[in-house]
């Protein structure tokens, strides 16, 4: 059976599009996911500019200006629904790993 695209997102994947809820370039999304992280997920540049195109193609971001080579994007709808889907599946793993080690509440 064939994956679905973007059924899950990986965590650059997420945090570019949770950045592109207010409008901005790539070269802020390239800053704000590390500050947004705490310096845990860095995006490169070839991983960013290629999730763009395909977040792009896909209708879960739109551009909204072009500045000679410097564009900016924000999110969709379709965008929102798939942050949103995905935020929710971390929410129940959260809540089965809880459930496996109780004992790990308290710590």
């Amino acid at each position: 059976m064939a994956r679905v695209k973007f059924r899950t997102l990986t965590e650059q994947m997420f945090y570019i599009l949770l950045c592109l809820k207010e409008e901005c370039c790539g070269m802020d999304v390239m800053d704000r996911v590390p500050e947004m992280t705490k310096g845990k997920v860095q995006v490169g540049s070839g991983t960013l500019y290629n999730l763009l195109e395909q977040f792009l193609e896909d209708d879960m971001i739109r551009e909204t200006k072009v500045e000679g080579r410097r564009r900016s994007y924000i999110l969709t709808e379709k965008g929102k629904e798939a942050l949103t889907r995905d935020y929710e599946r971390m929410k129940r793993q959260a809540e089965d790993f809880r459930r496996a080690f109780p004992e790990e509440e308290n710590e």
